[in-house]
C-alpha cells in the first residue's frame, strides 16, 4: 500500500479540495482508506485517476470528487448508524467507516459482497457489515438509519427505503440520469420527507432504481 500513498494524496490534493471538499473527516477518511485494494486487479493503475471505475456490465466505483462530495452532504457523524445501499467493493463502506460509528452495506451482487467483506475485513474495519440483498429493500431490519445513502443514480426512490430513516434522519443520492442529474438531500420530519437539491453532477444509473413505465391504454 506504501507505494500509493503519494497518489492517495495526489488525489486529495487536486481532485477533493478543488471541488470544495472542505470537512476534514471526509478529506483523512480519503487519505486514509487504500482505494488500490478495492479496484480490480487488472484495473489497479487507474486507481487514482478522477473517473468512474467499470467493475461489471452494470455496475462503476463512483470517481473520487462527486463521491467526497456527496460524503461531505451526508455529514455522517461518530454517533451515527450508516447503510450503504449498492457499494460495489466496498469503498464507500470503508470511508464511512471512518466517519460513522456503525456501517451496514447491502451490495445485491454476491461476488461483489464477498470481496468488499473481505478487503473490509484484512483492513480491521470492525464497525462494518456487508450484507448481502435486495438494493431497493434496503436492511430494515438493522434500522432506522441517521443517513442512507445511495451509491449511484436514482431515477426513483422506493417509500419503504425511506421508511427506514430514523426522525432527523438524511438520504444521499443523485437523482437522475446522464448529464442531468443532481445531488440530493431527502430529509425526514416525522412522517414528511422534504428534498433538497444540492448540486450538478452525473453518477451511473442503478438498474434497481429506474423508473418503471407504465402504459396507458
Amino acid at each position: 500500500m506504501g507505494e500509493y500513498k503519494e497518489a492517495r494524496q495526489q488525489m486529495v490534493d487536486t481532485q477533493i479540495r478543488t471541488t470544495d471538499v472542505t470537512a476534514y473527516n471526509v478529506l483523512e477518511a480519503f487519505l486514509k482508506v487504500p482505494r488500490e485494494l478495492f479496484v480490480p486487479a487488472s484495473l489497479r493503475t487507474l486507481s487514482y485517476s478522477d473517473a468512474d471505475i467499470k467493475i461489471s456490465d452494470s455496475r462503476s466505483m463512483t470517481q473520487p470528487s462527486p463521491l467526497a462530495k456527496l460524503l461531505q452532504l451526508a455529514d455522517m457523524n461518530k454517533d451515527d448508524l450508516v447503510l450503504i445501499i449498492g457499494s460495489n467493493t466496498g469503498y464507500s463502506a470503508a470511508l464511512a467507516s471512518q466517519l460513522a460509528n456503525t456501517v451496514v452495506a447491502v451490495e445485491n451482487t454476491e461476488a461483489l459482497a464477498t470481496k468488499a467483506e473481505t478487503i473490509i475485513s484484512d483492513l480491521g474495519y470492525d464497525n462494518v457489515a456487508v450484507i448481502s440483498g435486495d438494493l431497493a429493500e434496503g436492511m430494515p431490519s438493522e434500522g432506522p438509519y441517521d443517513v442512507i445513502f445511495i451509491e449511484g443514480a436514482v431515477e426513483e426512490i422506493p417509500q419503504k427505503l425511506l421508511d427506514q430513516l430514523k426522525d432527523g434522519g438524511h438520504l444521499i443520492t443523485v437523482d437522475g440520469a446522464a448529464r442531468r442529474a443532481e445531488a440530493i438531500k431527502i430529509l425526514r420530519t416525522g412522517d414528511h420527507f422534504s428534498r433538497m437539491s444540492a448540486f450538478d453532477t452525473n453518477a451511473p444509473v442503478l438498474p434497481e432504481f429506474r423508473k418503471h413505465v407504465s402504459f396507458d391504454f
